[in-house]
């Protein structure tokens, strides 16, 4: 049974965000959740696979069973129409689990939108210190690119050595804050079209069973 989408308007455009440490509650996943509630705030549903979400086996395309949680993953992304990414820097680039995540895509190859062929898409990196959340970022767009979507063009490092986040989870940086509303909207704006163009097509997007 999927997970339902947190949004009062079933036909609001849904966006998936993946990201977070294998620590529930790390600062990557709060600067996720923020930017999820932002883009509730503009009219998406969202829907959340923190970083325990994400704990998959290793990807191999030559093993084709799926777990349960990697079904309900790649059935969540192939129902939205733009995706948040976030990723802790781990000695300068994403951490492997959030590139395992990404590898599942793989599944998504012979979709008619392949991968994450035009999703708008918001990439957040989190870092104890300036230069490795600028390296990760980089880092995520290339990686977001290499898979078709769209990366916003204000993506957000996140130096958690400065920015905190309050118990109601808002970043104590309000220039982080603005930076994450602003890429947030970038995102929905993106999201908003292409369910748009779904429709319009016949090919509206839903959450299916997977199992």
């Amino acid at each position: 049974m999927l997970r339902e989408p947190v949004g009062k308007n079933p036909d609001a455009p849904l966006i998936v965000g993946l990201g977070g440490t294998t620590r529930e509650g790390s600062s990557t996943e709060l600067a996720l959740r923020y930017a999820l509630k932002e883009a509730e705030t503009g009219g998406a549903r969202t829907l959340l696979f923190n970083g325990p979400a994400l704990m998959m086996p290793m990807y191999a395309p030559e093993v084709p069973h799926r777990t349960a949680e990697a079904r309900e993953f790649i059935a969540a992304l192939r129902a939205a129409d733009g995706v948040v990414i976030a990723s802790p820097a781990y000695h300068g680039s994403i951490s492997g689990l959030i590139k395992n995540a990404l590898d599942y895509t793989e599944d998504m190859r012979n979709d008619a939108a392949a991968y994450l062929d035009g999703r708008a898409v918001g990439c957040i990196t989190c870092a104890y210190g300036p230069q490795a959340a600028g390296t990760t970022l980089v880092a995520l767009r290339s990686i977001v690119h290499a898979l078709r979507g769209w990366p916003t063009p204000l993506g957000v490092g996140i130096n958690s050595a400065s920015c905190r986040f309050s118990p109601e989870g808002e970043p104590t940086d309000s220039a982080i804050a603005d930076q994450l509303k602003i890429m947030v909207a970038q995102v929905v704006h993106g999201a908003f079209a292409m369910r748009a163009r779904s429709v319009a097509g016949g090919e509206g997007r839903r959450l299916v069973s997977v199992g």
